[in-house]
């Protein structure tokens, strides 16, 4: 009788979301821990089952971390970010495209789902310019150009997709996972973008545990980043949700992916877990 009745607190849900595109930034332990990693390949498959069309942006910074180490590259650091030159960013393509990107294909399809790999740089998808000088080829999105992932979609494929971009000239840059996924969250005018991290949600102060918001709105989100009060490893989250929202995404969720199936307790259940952010009218 339990499981009937969790089925039937789902039916509104799938109801409701049937037919609906949300765009998942796939990273930290739910990429590294085994048994996190089925969990969520059996979240997304199910929510292909029912309807619910997915897009999983994945990041890959351990990987590279440790190719870089097996090319005995040192890295190098500006304001907590990775210098990215000629020989690293070779690293970061060959590491997401060829290892990272197929590697979570492979998965998906053990859980029966159709799933095919797709680069930033396919089909001009990402189109970048350089971030800041000093940090080499690290991009910023300029343009998004979504048909091919439309396309992917439209034949019931969930398109599984590396953060990488073309340059108008050809060079390739290596582009921030969260601000991938909510810049083609906006572009495909998603239902939801969603962001699986290492923490419980979003705190007003990451030293207490206590302090876990819940729920907010874009402008009060808006005011966070603003006031500088928010951790500064979330900021890239909370200005990749703006940007999503101020393109007419409705919501936007912060989950804490060390929790088994954390994205079917977010969409299923009247409670959800972590942080939600919603426009001030949703």
């Amino acid at each position: 009788m339990g499981k009937a009745k969790t089925l039937m607190e789902a039916m509104p849900f799938i109801r409701e979301f049937k037919g609906k595109t949300i765009v998942i930034k796939y990273g930290g332990s739910a990429m590294t821990d085994e048994a996190l990693r089925h969990s969520f390949a059996g979240d997304v498959t199910l929510l292909a089952l029912v309807g619910i069309r997915s897009v999983v942006i994945h990041g890959g910074g351990p990987h590279i971390s440790r190719a870089m180490d097996a090319a005995g590259i040192e890295p190098r650091w500006v304001d907590g970010l990775r210098v990215t030159d000629l020989e690293t960013i070779q690293v970061v393509q060959t590491t997401l495209a060829g290892e990272v990107n197929p590697d979570i294909v492979r998965l998906f399809g053990s859980h029966g789902a159709l799933a095919a790999g797709i680069t930033g740089i396919d089909c001009g998808l990402f189109v970048a310019t350089p971030l800041d000088p000093r940090l080499g080829f690290v991009g910023e999105i300029q343009k998004v150009n979504p048909e091919l992932i439309h396309a992917t979609l439209a034949d019931d494929i969930i398109p599984v997709v590396a953060p990488l971009a073309l340059a108008e000239d050809g060079q390739v840059y290596n582009i921030n996972a969260d601000t991938a996924a909510g810049a083609l969250a906006g572009a495909l005018r998603a239902e939801k973008v969603v962001f699986l991290t290492d923490v419980e949600g979003l705190y007003r102060d990451f030293d207490d545990r206590d302090s876990l918001i819940q729920r907010a709105t874009v402008s009060e989100l808006r005011e966070m980043v603003e006031s500088g009060s928010i951790s500064s490893g979330m900021v890239p989250k909370l200005k990749s949700c703006i940007a999503a929202m101020d393109a007419g995404v409705q919501k936007a969720h912060i989950l804490d992916g060390r929790v088994q199936h954390a994205l079917l307790l977010e969409m299923f259940t009247p409670e959800g877990i972590g942080t939600m952010i919603r426009s001030a009218d949703a």
